[in-house]
């Protein structure tokens, strides 16, 4: 194939303007002169045309293939039901067609499911791709196997860039039953202790109209109701603790449903705490009495209500009892009126003295049985026989009994078995070694466990830390008022902040400090699960992906009270994990994927987009069984028709590759010098031969 090709020697708008005056020139001279300026005009022209540098191209053109780019969706929606056999036998059926058709070279791509921001189906994106290094003009069409949900579809028709027509085959079903959880509304933060209000509605096709709605917390059952469906609802749900509450909404399921992975929405709801409000009461004052108040103090969320007893009353000395504190000893409003107002109560080295009734010691433990806390940090008085208060009624929740002896002497706090396990004394810094690598305390308060974990231990393996449960409420007791030793560096310290800190959040309910607890996060598509356990063998965790596939996976010993495993998940969407009575739920993607909020099939979805560019949407499923009913793809050389009622077109343009050109300057080296220089002479002897002529006429 030849062509004629420019190359200017000198400037185009210098090349413009000598054009012109050539030809001003030219047209003077055949004007004037008439026949003999022809040789003159001729001889400007070929001037200018060297001066363009033309060439002879000739291409060696090799016939070439169009480009046609099959994109399957393999996406979790598209692998619910039987869609994921008819993907199948639509590709091996697609796959003989294109290759009986020599013109057309193939381009099969699948697509999976998307993560994080980019979740949901994107077949747009992998169209893109997939032509990217294919020009306009070679590409002879697009062909989808999709079940039309697609989340990246162009918001017009001409952001495709496409000139070639698109092609959806969407599988699935016309009479498909499918109900979800749509949420409305939802919260991102509530105040721990108060409820927050969730707005959703359950919508569904092909179902009954009624359903049941069951909403749970972390596991827990808060609500079961009966609801219509396609009506907006509004739940109150209360937020129980600090850090993420997950509440799972889920619908019951239709006979024969698509799916019940969209029957389930999750909302992620950040407790916060407004004020954890502590109560400490000093029994006297002692070299460590400051220790638990700089610590509270130091923790911006506490509120802290201190109270220190100077002197008890019954020492008589006259002075009125209005003037024995600054500000009177409120007992009513703390343990009768404003009990159940506190997260913790602490007393440190409290004797039972007058200035508590036991009818308020009462209160106490039914303010432990109910939820409440209570830290217990005892001196020299709680193994006297008459001030101890295991001789109130707060010994019904106390997890030990002194039994009468005070050991005066220098030992090392050791970490129990239990301890070891326990997250209060997990870890703590210097408990790595034996001995621990921390200074000594001087006394313990010899005592009988009766329940609870002991989880630190003094000489002679007696307790000395001992944490228990009573009732829905958490109890600590400490055997010794030595802790401040670390907090002031006796013998090298010890970490008293950490052990202090971990045993007040314990006792609050801090969910990263629960004995038993079943955690799961994630890292892309990797499902890290943490078991915490104070027992030797958790056994293996049961994992229930959202299609409700469900498999067992063995947990491993990471260190002592901590068991760890890891999953590849390959489903998008909420999982469950149970282990034991625990249960928790981790989302792979977002909490509610984009791929499972609608999951019914539609052409409708693709055809405005397909249509613009001259192409078709149509359903391939049949209504019953894996079959499909695959067009005939026609190849169309002219004309704007490319789909018919059982066929779809491919434009075919029989473009060519270029493998090789050639070019051939027609106005440089001797052959261009001797044309302008041979024009330049006839125009020069024309004009003395036309001169010899007339000197001879007028001899």
């Amino acid at each position: 194939m030849y062509s004629l090709s420019f190359a200017p020697l000198v400037p185009v708008w210098l090349l413009a303007g000598l054009a012109l005056l050539v030809l001003v020139a030219a047209g003077a001279a055949l004007a004037l002169q008439r026949g003999r300026g022809v040789l003159r005009a001729f001889a400007l022209l070929a001037l200018l045309f060297a001066l363009g540098d033309p060439s002879l191209v000739r291409e060696a053109r090799e016939p070439g293939k169009d480009v046609v780019a099959v994109v399957i969706d393999r996406s979790g929606s598209n692998r619910l039901s039987d869609r994921a056999e008819q993907t199948a036998r639509a590709r091996a059926m697609l796959e003989r067609q294109l290759a009986s058709i020599p013109q057309i070279e193939p381009r099969f791509v699948e697509v999976g499911d998307g993560d994080g921001a980019n979740d949901g189906t994107r077949l747009f994106e992998a169209l893109n791709a997939t032509l990217a290094d294919v020009p306009a003009e070679r590409v002879a069409g697009a062909l989808f196997i999709t079940d039309g949900i697609v989340h990246d579809m162009p918001a017009a028709a001409q952001a495709l860039g496409l000139k070639a027509p698109l092609h959806a085959l969407v599988t699935g079903r016309d009479a498909e039953i499918d109900r979800r959880v749509t949420l409305i509304d939802t919260p991102r933060f509530g105040i721990v202790g108060k409820t927050v209000n969730i707005r959703l509605k359950v919508d569904e096709k092909n179902g009954t109209g009624t359903g049941r709605l069951t909403v749970r917390r972390d596991g827990e059952v808060l609500i079961e109701r009966a609801i219509r469906t396609g009506e907006p609802l509004e739940l109150s749900v209360r937020v129980d603790r600090g850090g993420p509450n997950l509440i799972e909404i889920e619908a019951d399921a239709l006979s024969n449903e698509l799916t019940t992975a969209n029957n389930r929405a999750v909302v992620t709801i950040e407790g916060v705490r407004d004020k954890l409000r502590v109560l400490l009461v000093s029994g006297e004052p002692h070299a460590g009495e400051r220790t638990w108040r700089n610590l509270l103090k130091s923790d911006a969320n506490i509120d802290l209500v201190h109270f220190t007893i100077l002197r008890p009353p019954e020492k008589q000395d006259g002075t009125p009892i209005n003037e024995l504190s600054l500000i009177a000893f409120p007992v009513r409003d703390l343990f009768q009126t404003k009990i159940k107002e506190f997260d913790l109560i602490i007393f440190d080295r409290y004797a039972n003295t007058t200035i508590l009734p036991m009818v308020y010691f009462e209160n106490i433990v039914r303010y432990v049985r109910e939820g409440g806390a209570l830290m217990v940090a005892a001196g020299p008085e709680f193994s006297g026989t008459g001030t101890t208060l295991s001789r109130t009624p707060l010994a019904a929740v106390l997890p030990a009994q002194p039994d009468g002896r005070t050991i005066e002497e220098a030992y090392k706090a050791r970490i129990t078995d239990r301890g070891k396990r326990h997250p209060v004394t997990r870890d703590l810094a210097g408990s790595e070694v034996d001995p621990p690598r921390w200074g000594e305390w001087l006394r313990l308060i010899s005592a009988r466990a009766s329940e609870g974990d002991v989880v630190m231990s003094g000489p002679g393996d007696r307790p000395l830390l001992i944490t228990s449960r009573e009732g829905k409420g958490r109890v600590g007791l400490f055997l010794s008022d030595h802790a401040w030793l670390w907090a002031r560096g006796y013998r090298e310290g010890g970490p008293h902040i950490d052990l202090l800190r971990r045993l007040s959040h314990w006792l609050m309910k801090e969910p990263s400090l629960e004995e038993e607890a079943l955690r799961a996060a994630t890292r892309g598509r990797t499902v890290e699960i943490e078991r915490q356990t104070l027992g030797d063998n958790p056994g293996a965790v049961t994992i229930t992906s959202p299609s409700g596939a469900a498999r067992s996976l063995p947990l491993a010993l990471d260190r002592p009270g901590l068991f760890s495993a890891r999953l590849q998940a390959t489903e998008l969407g909420l999982h469950r994990l149970q282990s034991d009575q625990l249960v928790a739920f981790v989302s792979v993607g977002s909490d509610n994927p984009r791929e499972f909020t609608e999951v019914l099939s539609d052409p409708a979805r693709l055809r405005a987009v397909a249509e613009s560019v001259s192409g078709s949407s149509r359903r391939i499923g049949r209504e019953a069984g894996s079959d499909v009913d695959l067009p005939r793809i026609v190849p169309v050389r002219s004309g704007t028709r490319l789909a018919g009622g059982d066929w779809i077109g491919l434009r075919i343009t029989d473009s060519g590759i270029i493998r090789g050109v050639s070019l051939s300057p027609l106005f440089l080296g001797l052959g261009g010098l001797a044309l302008i220089l041979g024009a330049l002479i006839a125009g020069w002897l024309g004009e003395g031969g036309t001169r010899s002529w007339r000197r001879r006429a007028q001899a």
